[in-house]
């Protein structure tokens, strides 16, 4: 059975050293908790055409931008659940929209072009829509380390803390080796806020208190620039 599901929420992101993420894991623990997954690896495929025209927008920071990608968590193989992800920022909302399937019905769609019969609503039809407007193909393989933290008391507020942000273009799949171009240092931790409404006030202190400051990021962003820089190297 497929599942959509839709997301609106306000993301915020920062980079932090290693004796930041350290020090700011101290002053949320008493309010938050890792959640029931702890640490996860995240493996996504994400989307473009020979133009790279999707992420070479992206990086002119405009009001409204999109991007496709799919998502597995952990290593899959092809009957496990994958998601396929239309995420927009519009004004500073992310809005995201999702539906699941098995990887083998996501590579057969991707190869063939026909999304498998039960898969029925919208968003699939929107996903299917973009890939024909643009051309898509899958154009980036990017994995990464998730540890997710939820508010005891305010579940919707939630922070992540990525690490290990590898790429690679040779080999998108997703259930391949997680191995490629190490897209931040070892001791670089990428934290995402996401949260429908205004940050509590503890949490602002917390980040003042410590120099933590938002930082405009994007995973595919960077990775492109350096896949750039490294073909007109000649490397």
């Amino acid at each position: 059975m497929a599942f959509t599901y839709i997301f609106q929420r306000v993301e915020k992101k920062y980079m932090l050293t290693k004796e930041q993420y350290e020090s700011l894991i101290e002053a949320i623990t008493p309010y938050m908790e890792v959640d029931k997954y702890g640490e996860t690896e995240i493996r996504n495929i994400y989307f473009d055409n020979t133009d790279d025209e999707l992420i070479e927008t992206s990086l002119r920071k405009p009001t409204y931008k999109e991007k496709l990608r799919l998502r597995s968590y952990g290593t899959p193989d092809g009957d496990s659940t994958v998601f396929f992800e239309i995420k927009k920022k519009y004004r500073g909302i992310v809005y995201k929209r999702r539906v699941s399937m098995t990887l083998n019905e996501a590579y057969e769609y991707i190869e063939g072009g026909k999304l498998p019969s039960h898969i029925k609503g919208n968003i699939p039809a929107e996903i299917d829509y973009m890939m024909r407007r643009y051309r898509l193909s899958p154009k980036a393989f990017i994995s990464y380390r998730r540890v997710a933290w939820a508010g005891k008391d305010n579940p919707d507020l939630r922070i992540t803390f990525d690490r290990d942000i590898t790429s690679r273009y040779d080999d998108t799949r997703l259930e391949s080796e997680s191995d490629g171009h190490k897209v931040l240092g070892k001791d670089t931790y990428l934290m995402e806020i996401k949260i429908p409404g205004a940050m509590p006030l503890w949490l602002a202190h917390a980040l003042s208190e410590r120099g933590i400051f938002s930082h405009s990021f994007s995973k595919f962003g960077t990775a492109h620039v350096q896949q750039k820089i490294k073909m007109a190297s000649g490397f």
